[in-house]
């Protein structure tokens, strides 16, 4: 792609700010929506926030690690940046739509790209009736959380969890408790990735439950319904590094 346009973002930290400066000297800054590529810089989470901002918009994001972990950023690189993501592989993948209802009976909407989480909000135990598409799978599950995870979140906090990892493509989601109580034994389960999960706080007030898509936070909540949303999402990657390798070689431990 001959005079592409980017628009670089970075997060917060020293050195995603400047790496901002010099790439930005070098190659230019076009603004948001008139840019081809968006170039992340920081950690996972500002690819996170870059592709939170492209719900509307649908424009690729090549992300370089100017953070800490990185697992879904390329290495940082000055020279032939252009070059680098003309050759860059893609990986395509949808977010999760969640509406919640809370206790005062108001309705919140939000998107999330790792995943639908709940959790206790005190030290009481959280009880949930678990429903997939329109039928009673679990009549209450108590636990200190439960989350709704995508393939591109399962290596997250569904990992730490103990939850499965899922391949891109595996057309899956993963239903994750945190610290299952009763059923003790329970580990959750693979459900497609058109699944209807609503899941119902059991006395929500006795016993109040947050819920939040990704890092977007309601509380007091009565219910949560989930489904993947239609929009989207492109992520770049180097070649022989693309997101659906790395969860392969994050299976095996590397």
């Amino acid at each position: 792609m001959n005079g592409m346009r980017l628009h670089f973002y970075a997060s917060k930290r020293p050195e995603a700010q400047d790496a901002w400066s010099v790439l930005t000297k070098r190659y230019g800054q076009y603004d948001e929506e008139d840019a081809d590529v968006i170039v992340a810089l920081g950690g996972d989470g500002a690819m996170l926030d870059s592709l939170r901002r492209q719900f509307e918009g649908g424009k690729p994001v090549y992300g370089m690690n100017r953070g800490t972990v990185g697992f879904l950023m390329n290495e940082f690189g000055t020279d032939d940046l252009p070059d680098r993501i003309n050759a860059a592989e893609r990986a395509v993948i949808s977010p999760l739509r969640m509406i919640v209802r809370d206790v005062h009976d108001q309705e919140h909407r939000a998107l999330a790209i790792n995943e639908v989480s709940m959790f206790r909000q005190t030290a009481q135990t959280s009880r949930l009736q678990i429903t997939v598409d329109g039928k009673i799978r679990m009549t209450e599950l108590a636990c200190d959380g439960l989350m709704v995870a995508t393939p591109a979140g399962s290596t997250a906090y569904n990992l730490s969890a103990h939850g499965p990892i899922l391949p891109i493509g595996a057309g899956l989601l993963a239903l994750t408790p945190v610290s299952a109580f009763r059923p003790r034994r329970w580990k959750g389960a693979l459900l497609r990735r058109d699944a209807h999960v609503r899941i119902d706080v059991v006395a929500p007030v006795l016993r109040p439950v947050a819920a939040a898509a990704d890092n977007q936070e309601v509380r007091d909540v009565v219910s949560v319904d989930v489904q993947e949303d239609r929009r989207r999402l492109t992520m770049l990657f180097d070649p022989g590094h693309a997101l659906d390798e790395r969860i392969l070689r994050e299976q095996f431990g590397f």
